[in-house]
C-alpha cells in the first residue's frame, strides 16, 4: 500500500541502520555509486529490484536528494508499484510525491501541466487500442476505402511504428509515394491525426512522442525538470525504444554535460525487438553517456546451477552481449528433463501426467508449475490435455477487466464528460443504453460536425437544423441535456459518488438489471467492482479527480493485471508473458526448428539471437525443474508437418539434461491411436466441465469409465510384437463377445471398427476399465 503522508514523514537521518548490509558486493556496489552514469547489468534472478530500490533508499537517506528530486522509470504498473511499497518498507518518509512510474504514466505527468505549449488542451483523453482502431476505421470510410484491404489493426501497427520512429505523416507519404497502398496507408494516417487533433485526444504512443516534443522546443520547460530531478532510474534498460532512449538522454544529462543516470538492464533478456525495443541502447550505454561506471550481477538467487549452467552454455553462442556468467550457492539441482513426443496431443499428455507426478509425489502446488510456449497457438492442445487430466489452470493473456464491454461503456461516459471533444466516446455511448438514435441519426451529426469542422457533440446542438424526425430530435436534444447534467455534477461531487451517478443517470444499470442471464449478473458484478476501484482510488490517493483516475485506469497495462481466481492452478502463457516471472517447475513446449527458433529468411542472424535470449528467458524462469518438449509431427494450419528438434537443444552442455528412452515403433503406433481415439470419441464432456478443470472420466458415466486409460495411473500399454502369436480378426468378433487380455484379465467388446492392420476395439475390462487396442498387437482370446 502507498505509503500517507501522515503515516510517514520524511526522515533525511534514516535511523542508524546500514540499508546496504544485506546486498552481496556487487549489489552494494551499484546501491552506494555516488555521482556520474552507471550500467548495471543484472542478469536473471540477480535482485535487480533490490539494487534500484535500495539506491534510491540509499540517497535519500544520505542526503543527496530528496524524495521529489528522484525520477525512476518502469516498464509496468505493478513493478512501479512494488518499487514504491519495497522502499516506503526500507526509510520512513512519505513516498506520494516521488515520481516512480512508468514512461507513459511520468508523460502523463508532464503532459498535463504543459501540454498547451504545443496546442492541445490540459485536458486531453488518452485513447486505448480499441479507440485507435475506432478512429481508423473511421478514417478509412471517409476515405471510401476498401475495408479488405486496408485493415485498421494493420494500419495501427504502421502508425505506432512510424510515431515510435518520430515520422509524421507527411514523410511516410513521401517515402512510400511510389506504392498506391502504402500511400493511401498514409493518407488514413494523416487523416487519423487530424481527428485526433480535433478530439484533444492522444493515443499511447503519442503520450511519449508529445513529452519529448514538448521538451524539445520548450527549454524553459526542460530545464525546470533537468534542474528538478538529481538523480534519474530507468529498469528494464534493455527493452527502450528509440522514443524512450531519447526521453531519457534529454532528461538525465545536464547542461554542464554531467549526468546521474543509473540504469538497469540485462542484454540478453532483450526479447521485445518485434515492438521497436533497440538492444544497441544497452549495448552503447558508455558511448551515449561517457565516462559511465558499469557492474555485472552474476549472482543468481532463484535457480539451481544445473538450470543456470544450461542457460549460460546457450546464451553465450549470441554475438550481441556484453557477456556474463550465471552462477549461484545452490546445489546443483535435477537434470534437466528433455522430452520426445511423436505430436502435439502426445506433448500435453506427458506434460499434463508430469504436472500429476510433481504435485502428487513432490508435494508441488499448481500455482507453482507453468507452461511456457513460443507462440498461443499451441494452447489448444495443452488445454485438453490438461482438461483430461483433471489439472486446474488459467491463462495469461485473456479479457481482462478494463477490456469488458460494460466497463469501456461506462469509461466512454465519463471521457465524453470529462472532454466534450472526444468523438470516439461519443459514437461509442449515443445510443448505450438504446435512445432510438439510429445510424441514420449518428451519420447525420457526424457530417454536420466534418463540415463545420467541429466535434460531434457540439453538433448536436444544432440538431434542430438537420432535418431529423422529431422523435430522434428529442431524443439527441435529452442525451445533450443529460451530459451537460453530469458535467456539473461532476464538479460538487465525489468521484465514487460521481460514478455512481453515470452508472444509474445514464440508465445502464437499469440496462443491465433486465438481463437476468449469468452473463448479465457478470456484468452487474463488474459494474460494481469498478465501483469499488474508484472508491479505492479516491481513498488512496490525494488527487482523485475525474481526469486523474481516467489516467490512471487508461494506464492500466494488460500485463499488470492477471486472475487470481483460481488459488491454486497451473499457469499458461507465452514467453514473452512470463518475463519477470518464476516458477518452481517450468516446461517449455515445441522446442522445434520453424516452432522455436521462430525465423524469418530475410533477418535470420538478427532473429536468431533474439529468439536464443527468448529460449535463455524461458529456461531461467525454472527455480528447481525444467523440462523441455519437442514433437516430431505437430498439426500447423489444419496440416500435419514434420518437425526437426530445434538447434537450441544441441547448445545445452550434455551434463545438463537427460532424454526420455525412445519407444519402440509397436508402443508409439499403440500409445498414438490410444490416445487420438480419446480424443476423437470424447467430445461430450460440458464446458461448465471443462471450465472447472474436471477430466473426460469424471465428466462420463463413472461406473463405466471408471479406471480408464489415463497416463497418470502408470499404465503400462501393450506392446508385445510377437509376429508368430495368431491375432483375432474383427469377423470373427462382435460387439458384446467376451474376450480375455494377458494384462487386464476378462472384457467385453463395446465397439469394432477399421480394416486390415488398422482393425481397432473397445474393451470394457472388468478391472481396468475401457480400453482401446488394435488387433494387430494386442494379445486377446476370445472366451
Amino acid at each position: 500500500m502507498i505509503s500517507s503522508v501522515n503515516e510517514h514523514r520524511y526522515n533525511a537521518n534514516g535511523g542508524n541502520m546500514d540499508l546496504l548490509s544485506g546486498l552481496n558486493d556487487k549489489q552494494r556496489q551499484a546501491a552506494e555509486h555516488d555521482k556520474g552514469p552507471i550500467l548495471v547489468i543484472a542478469g536473471a534472478g540477480t535482485g535487480k529490484t533490490r539494487v534500484l530500490t535500495h539506491r534510491i533508499a540509499n540517497i535519500i537517506k544520505t542526503g543527496k536528494a530528496k524524495p521529489w528530486e528522484i525520477l525512476a522509470i518502469t516498464f509496468t504498473n505493478k513493478a512501479a508499484n512494488e518499487m514504491k511499497e519495497r522502499i516506503g518498507q526500507l526509510i520512513d518518509f512519505s513516498i506520494d510525491k516521488m515520481w516512480i512510474g512508468t514512461f507513459h504514466a511520468i508523460c502523463v505527468r508532464i503532459l498535463r501541466r504543459d501540454i498547451d505549449r504545443i496546442g492541445y488542451d490540459k485536458n486531453f483523453v488518452i485513447y486505448d487500442t480499441d479507440d485507435q482502431k475506432t478512429l481508423i476505421k473511421d478514417c478509412i470510410k471517409e476515405m471510401n476505402l476498401d475495408t479488405k484491404t486496408y485493415n485498421a489493426n494493420v494500419i495501427r501497427s504502421i502508425i505506432s511504428n512510424e510515431k515510435n520512429n518520430r515520422n509524421m505523416p507527411d514523410k511516410f507519404i513521401a517515402e512510400n509515394f511510389g506504392n498506391f497502398n502504402l500511400r493511401n496507408t498514409g493518407e488514413v494516417y494523416s487523416l487519423y491525426e487530424k481527428k485526433l487533433k480535433i478530439a484533444n485526444a492522444l493515443d499511447f504512443d503519442d503520450l511519449i512522442v508529445k513529452a519529448l516534443k514538448l521538451l524539445e522546443m520548450n527549454e524553459d520547460v526542460l530545464e525546470s525538470y533537468r534542474e528538478r530531478f538529481k538523480y534519474v532510474l530507468v529498469d528494464e534498460y534493455q527493452d527502450t525504444n528509440s522514443v524512450q532512449y531519447n526521453l531519457v538522454k534529454i532528461l538525465s544529462k545536464k547542461t554542464t554535460g554531467e549526468s546521474n543516470i543509473f540504469v538497469v538492464g540485462d542484454e540478453d533478456q532483450s526479447i521485445y525487438g518485434w515492438r521497436g525495443a533497440d538492444i544497441n541502447n544497452i549495448l552503447d550505454f558508455e558511448k551515449d553517456f561517457e565516462g559511465a561506471k558499469i557492474v555485472k550481477l552474476e549472482k543468481n538467487y532463484r535457480s539451481t546451477n544445473i538450470i543456470l549452467n544450461a542457460a549460460n552454455g546457450v546464451i553465450k553462442n549470441n554475438c550481441q552481449r556484453k557477456g556474463k556468467n550465471l552462477y549461484t550457492d545452490f546445489e546443483d539441482g535435477n537434470l534437466i528433463n528433455l522430452i520426445e513426443t511423436d505430436n502435439e496431443k502426445e506433448e500435453a499428455f506427458m506434460i499434463s501426467a508430469l504436472m500429476r507426478k510433481e504435485h502428487n509425489k513432490n508435494s508441488i502446488n499448481y500455482s507453482d508449475m507453468a507452461i511456457l510456449y513460443r507462440t498461443n497457438a499451441q494452447s489448444r492442445a495443452l488445454e485438453e490435455g490438461l482438461i483430461r487430466e483433471g489439472i486446474p489452470y488459467k491463462i495469461v493473456g485473456g479479457l481482462k477487466f478494463y477490456g469488458r464491454k460494460e466497463i469501456k461503456d461506462i469509461m466512454s461516459y465519463l471521457m465524453l464528460i470529462q472532454n466534450q471533444k472526444d468523438d470516439i466516446s461519443y459514437n461509442r455511448i449515443i445510443n448505450v443504453p438504446r435512445r432510438k438514435i439510429g445510424k441514420k441519426t449518428v451519420d447525420t451529426i457526424y457530417e454536420h460536425a466534418r463540415r463545420s469542422e467541429v466535434p460531434m457533440f457540439e453538433a448536436s446542438y444544432d440538431v434542430l437544423e438537420l432535418g431529423l424526425t422529431p422523435a430522434a430530435t428529442k431524443s439527441v436534444q435529452d442525451f445533450v441535456a443529460m451530459i451537460e447534467m453530469l458535467m456539473i455534477k461532476k464538479d460538487v461531487m465525489s468521484l465514487s459518488e460521481f460514478i455512481q451517478a453515470v452508472y444509474e443517470d445514464t440508465g445502464y444499470r437499469k440496462m443491465l438489471l433486465t438481463d437476468t442471464t449469468v452473463e448479465g449478473r457478470s456484468r452487474i458484478e463488474n459494474m460494481e467492482e469498478f465501483l469499488s476501484a474508484a472508491k479505492d482510488f479516491e481513498e488512496r490517493y490525494e488527487e482523485n479527480s475525474l481526469e486523474d483516475f481516467l489516467s490512471h485506469t487508461s494506464l492500466l497495462a494488460d500485463v499488470d493485471k492477471t486472475d487470481d481466481t483460481e488459488k491454486d492452478c497451473v499457469t499458461l502463457l507465452t514467453i514473452h508473458s512470463a518475463k519477470g516471472l518464476e516458477y518452481d517447475t517450468v516446461f517449455v513446449t515445441g522446442l522445434e526448428e520453424g516452432m522455436f527458433p521462430m525465423i524469418r529468411k530475410d533477418d535470420e542472424e538478427e532473429d536468431s539471437e533474439e529468439e536464443r535470449r527468448l529460449f535463455y528467458v524461458a529456461v531461467t524462469r525454472a527455480k528447481r525443474m525444467l523440462y523441455i518438449t519437442y514433437s516430431n509431427e505437430r498439426m500447423v494450419f489444419g496440416h500435419h508437418e514434420s518437425r526437426h528438434k530445434s538447434r537450441f537443444l544441441d547448445e545445452i552442455p550434455s551434463e545438463c539434461f537427460e532424454e526420455s528412452t525412445p519407444q519402440s515403433i509397436a508402443e508409439k503406433k499403440m500409445k498414438s491411436f490410444e490416445m487420438n481415439n480419446l480424443f476423437s470419441e470424447n467430445k461430450s464432456y460440458s464446458n461448465r466441465e471443462v471450465k472447472s478443470g474436471h477430466s473426460f472420466i469424471e465428466a462420463k458415466n463413472k461406473n463405466l469409465f471408471k479406471g480408464a486409460i489415463s497416463f497418470s495411473d502408470n499404465t503400462n500399454y501393450d506392446s508385445e510384437k510377437r509376429v508368430d502369436s495368431p491375432k483375432l480378426k474383427s469377423d470373427k468378433l462382435a460387439a458384446g463377445d467376451k474376450v480375455m487380455h494377458k494384462a487386464w484379465g476378462i472384457g467385453t467388446i463395446v465397439q469394432l471398427s477399421g480394416e486390415g492392420e488398422g482393425q481397432k476395439a473397445v474393451i470394457a475390462f472388468e478391472n481396468k476399465g475401457i480400453k482401446n487396442v488394435m488387433l494387430s498387437y494386442a494379445p486377446i482370446e476370445k472366451v
